[in-house]
């Protein structure tokens, strides 16, 4: 009988993280997860795990067997046409001497699915790969896979809008495979994403269809072998937006549906009979006993010997736990239930987001492990029918992406190593493990300092779990030098940001819980001796949780946190206004917001500019002035007098969708503005830069608005002189000549994200600093690392040192 295993699904990764459409917000989804362990199977003594997000490599599935008294890697399954970004790997079935692996991103979302099969000798091969000859499909073809025999079955459930379908492959006598059926949604009304989950066993088909009210539809092959819909499943009890039909399994003459979203992320998993009739019963309901919203019960289902276990991975804080049921065989009651937690669990674990079990092995999956790199445990039962951990496994696979220093690499015939450029040299690369980053670490912000004693420029490189310092003074061979840790007690998250005022690092964090602002004496650097070192902060203002972002006007010395959430005075999300004149002792000083503004009207500020303002409009010259990014609108005030900031001007245009960053030009007549998500809302077909005449504070102008040639979302800018260096994730650093800055003109490039196509997302360049004497540019990646640059149109000169 198939042993299928559902992979982990988007919709508990998104619960887990307060999914919302954006990067830019605290409550996005973090990028760059490898995938590992999103999808399990176990068959005959031998492990199958999926790692099907690698942004750096094509899908794999590493097979595991014990040898002696451990198990270890035997070998690694892949595509033969494999690609990076093909999905290979997010889910697996096996059945005897084959696995169906499924790719449902190949192809541009196409999809399919490859089967192997394994030889006398042990070996593994591609037998086939499974797709559809119609290409006009853009389905997510084998989402899900279920194989019996001869017989293969995929999910498309992106099919026809998100609708969906499955499609039937059957093995002929000659040994090829082809399609033999296409079974579509039978009922759009309820039960959207048909072919999210498959579960097959001998001649009755479950199709689980979780959105929408949810629903799971049973199919029974008959003697030609077609399959026709015998009756829909669903529960009165499921909350509409329980997931219903996400995972399934069946026990015995039992249907179990797992519902991991249904009373507030709680989860259940409902029970449904047959009878002599064919008809069905909804015979019971199972839920965690010490269940609490987000629990994310039903997110998995594996049968271990007449036990259900059901996976759980926000059990706990998301340390994950699995529920082991036992059911009486004669009443058919359920008679017993424990709890069994993962191998030395960590707060987002996850563990249990995806099981199963054969015999007296099982694997489950800590999705969330490593920052959510994910690792998998392996688990086996001793002669009392006692289960525990007896490996924890990770994926021993290297990135492509080596250190490039000693020798700078020009951009030749559109490249430099492997990345694509035009008119930008690079002049080293440091893989984010080279500098601190452990296994799952992103890249976020970065910022630079400058030692006034020795001249050495240092790079300020902002990780989800802390901030690395990396001395930049001779741009071709950097050296890691220290590593702030983020604040105990606090949570990694994609959200990191840092400036400098007098020698000292001003450090931040969004969604990460009490962190505060971090304030750390850059001179500590100067103690360096070869060692990385492990800085401590000189103190921790505590008047805020998390921050999104930090702007400091370094004339006046005031820092102002915007995008403040989580506790604290946060202003509405505001500027929480800062004195930090005395660096190591910051005191508040005020609040300002304008809730004209702002998604929630509360006058959020996602980013900001606070200068001394010495622009063209005499009115306001000598005053400080913050210009912020406040999502819906761009706002201008005088906030000169902390008791009493005052309201300038708003303004915004109709097409807006998150009104992210900018930056003023030096004459600060101009303000050149990005938009985050308008790319990805399709309210523009080309990443655009807004253009401002700000010659007015209290009545700014929109001029004009610069289209680049893809349509990559954008994010961080930064205006140097006549140049604009932007951040544009997936499409890398673009750099714009803004001599004419109603006229701007793009001179060139460097793509950070090698692999990848240049449309709208959020993996590739975060942010950069180009303000360096040196005329270096760095910048960081948020899975690649940290790059430094040069322009040829602005030579390097070398940092000076004593």
């Amino acid at each position: 009988m198939k042993r299928l295993l559902i992979f982990f699904f988007a919709l508990f990764l998104s619960a887990t993280f307060n999914s919302a459409d954006a990067q830019t917000t605290s409550s996005g989804e973090m990028e760059g997860m490898a995938g590992f362990a999103r999808a399990v199977s176990v068959n005959d003594g031998t492990v199958f795990i999926g790692e099907a997000a690698n942004p750096h490599q094509p899908g794999l599935v590493y097979v595991y067997q014990r040898t002696d008294e451990e198990w270890s890697e035997q070998l690694e399954l892949s595509a033969t046409d494999g690609k990076i970004g093909n999905g290979f790997g997010a889910s697996l079935t096996t059945d005897g001497n084959a696995v169906l692996i499924g790719a449902p991103a190949r192809d541009d979302e196409r999809g399919a699915a490859y089967l192997f099969t394994k030889s006398g000798d042990g070996s593994w091969s591609q037998r086939v790969q499974l797709a559809l000859s119609d290409t006009s499909k853009k389905g997510s073809l084998g989402t899900s896979v279920a194989l019996s025999g001869d017989l293969a079955f995929l999910g498309a459930p992106g099919e026809k809008d998100g609708s969906g379908a499955v499609y039937v492959f059957r093995k002929t006598e000659s040994g090829s495979w082809g399609q033999q059926q296409r079974l579509a949604n039978p009922d759009t009304a309820q039960g959207i994403g048909f072919g999210s989950a498959l579960e097959v066993d001998g001649s009755k088909l479950l199709v689980g269809a979780p959105e929408e009210g949810g629903a799971v539809h049973v199919y029974r092959s008959g003697d030609e072998g077609s399959w026709t819909k015998e009756t829909t499943l669903s529960s009165d009890q499921a909350a509409d937006n329980a997931q219903f039909g996400s995972t399934l399994k069946t026990f015995n003459d039992k249907v179990l549906v797992g519902a991991p979203r249904d009373a507030s992320g709680s989860g259940a998993v409902f029970i449904f009979e047959s009878k002599a009739d064919s008809s069905w019963n909804e015979t019971g309901k199972l839920v965690a006993f010490n269940g609490q919203p987000r629990y994310g019960f039903g997110s998995s289902l594996a049968i271990a010997n007449d036990k259900l276990w059901v996976g759980t991975p926000g059990a706990d804080d998301r340390k994950g736990a699995l529920y082991q049921f036992e059911q009486n065989k004669d009443s058919g009651e359920w008679v017993g239930v424990s709890k069994i937690g993962g191998p030395d669990r960590k707060e987002g674990d996850q563990f249990a987001s995806t099981v199963a079990v054969d015999k007296d092995i099982a694997v489950a999956g800590l999705t969330g492990a490593d920052y959510g790199a994910g690792t998998a445990a392996i688990l086996e039962m001793d002669d009392a029918g006692n289960w525990s951990v007896v490996s924890r496994i990770v994926s021993e696979s290297s990135s492509v992406l080596e250190p490039i220093t000693g020798n700078k690499v020009e951009c030749n015939d559109g490249s430099a190593s492997h990345f694509g450029c035009n008119n930008m040299n690079l002049l080293s690369f440091l893989p984010i493990e080279e500098i601190g980053g452990d296994r799952g670490v992103r890249m976020n912000d970065i910022w630079g300092w400058t030692d006034p004693k020795t001249g050495k420029e240092y790079a300020l490189v902002g990780r989800i779990n802390g901030t690395s310092f990396v001395d930049v003074s001779d741009p071709s061979n950097p050296v890691y030098v220290a590593n702030l840790p983020m604040t105990e007690g606090s949570r990694a998250n994609a959200w990191r940001d840092v400036k400098v005022y007098k020698n000292h690092a001003y450090v931040v964090a969004d969604n990460a819980g009490e962190h505060g602002m971090q304030v750390v004496d850059l001179t500590k650097l100067r103690d360096f001796d070869g060692t990385p070192m492990t800085l401590e902060e000189d103190t921790v203002y505590d008047k805020v949780n998390s921050v999104h972002n930090i702007v400091i006007n370094e004339d006046t010395g005031f820092a102002y946190v915007v995008g403040s959430s989580g506790g604290g005075q946060t202003c509405g999300g505001g500027l929480h206004m800062v004195n930090i004149q005395d660096p190591k002792n910051p005191e508040f000083a005020g609040c300002f917001a304008d809730p004209s503004t702002g998604r929630s009207g509360t006058g959020y500020t996602h980013d900001a500019q606070c200068v001394t303002y010495e622009g063209p409009d005499k009115e306001y010259q000598g005053e400080e002035i913050c210009i912020g990014a406040n999502e819906t609108a761009i706002s201008f005030a005088n906030v000169s007098d902390k008791e009493n900031p005052q309201a300038l001007s708003t303004v915004s245009y109709p097409d807006y969708a998150y009104v992210h960053q900018g930056w003023l030009t030096e004459d600060q007549r101009y303000f050149f503005q990005n938009d985050e998500l308008d790319e990805l809302t399709g309210n523009v077909d080309h990443t655009r830069t807004l253009i401002w005449d700000v010659s007015d504070l209290d009545d700014p102008q929109f001029v004009d608005e610069y289209l680049f040639d893809n349509s990559a979302s954008d994010h961080n800018l930064y205006i140097k002189g006549n140049m604009m260096y932007q951040s544009n994730y997936v499409s890398g650093l673009q750099v714009l000549d803004i001599s004419d800055p109603e006229n701007p003109k793009k001179i060139g490039y460097f793509d950070t994200e090698p692999f990848g196509e240049d449309e709208p997302g959020f993996a590739g360049t975060w942010s950069n600093y180009p303000y360096f004497e040196s005329n270096i540019i760095i910048m960081t990646s948020s899975t690649e690392g940290l790059f430094i640059l040069e322009n040829p149109e602005q030579p390097v000169t070398p940092a000076s040192s004593q």
